[in-house]
């Protein structure tokens, strides 16, 4: 059962960084593969451990979890062909669902972390995610204060609009959490750690910790779905 990251992975990633072009990339290559297979064994593991409560990850492939290194630059000013990270989301619905789930993402220099919650969902989402923090804020606010989940987070980032979003009151005692676009909470992972057995302790403990937040945000959102079937 693999429990860390090679050093090799992060290397391989640093260099990229430094060489994000396709001749560098392509005389590489072995060593994408090896960095690739490496992560996957890692995921592999932590499904395995995750899978305990979380249920919707049984019998999800390590695989299909992580996101491919090639970067779209069809709209973007970044022509920039790889990305500088590796990364992989595990979630109900696999890996390009809009429901909330665990963000793993592997970047050298102390930037990887584990991130927890849901990412800019559709219009509908969004406003029944908003519904659901006006009507259970106490709810949100316990899960927030609770000392599991500020063992490993600060509390929600995210996207945030500068104004009140419509049909709310200023004065509402959760309009900072309803101004959100994002809830996303983060749990910085350093190098010493990707590449030591504590990885795979501390991203269990971490998505357990935040796994609560998830069941919040998911809830709204299956309610929603339910009501258009």
């Amino acid at each position: 059962m693999k429990k860390h990251l090679d050093q090799s992975t992060l290397d391989f990633i640093r260099d990229l960084r430094l060489n994000n072009q396709r001749d560098w990339f392509e005389q590489n290559r072995s060593r994408y593969e090896a960095a690739r297979k490496d992560f996957i064994s890692f995921l592999k593991t932590l499904l395995q451990g995750a899978s305990a409560f979380e249920p919707a990850l049984d019998g999800q492939e390590a695989k299909d979890l992580m996101f491919r290194i090639y970067r779209d630059v069809r709209f973007s000013h970044d022509k920039r062909p790889y990305k500088d990270h590796i990364c992989a989301y595990l979630a109900d619905g696999g890996r390009k669902t809009i429901n909330p789930g665990f963000y793993l993402h592997i970047s050298p220099n102390d930037g990887s972390f584990l991130a927890g919650g849901v990412w800019m969902p559709p219009a509908p989402e969004l406003k029944a995610i908003r519904q659901e923090i006006d009507y259970n804020y106490e709810e949100l606010k316990g899960l927030l204060n609770a000392p599991s989940f500020k063992k490993y987070f600060a509390g929600l980032g995210g996207d945030k609009l500068k104004t009140t979003p419509k049909g709310y009151d200023p004065e509402n005692p959760a309009i900072d959490l309803l101004r959100h676009k994002s809830w996303n909470a983060t749990y910085m992972l350093p190098d010493d750690v990707v590449t030591s057995e504590r990885l795979y302790d501390e991203v269990l403990a971490a998505m357990q910790a935040v796994k609560p937040i998830n069941d919040f945000f998911i809830r709204p959102m299956q309610e929603l779905k339910a009501e258009e079937v």
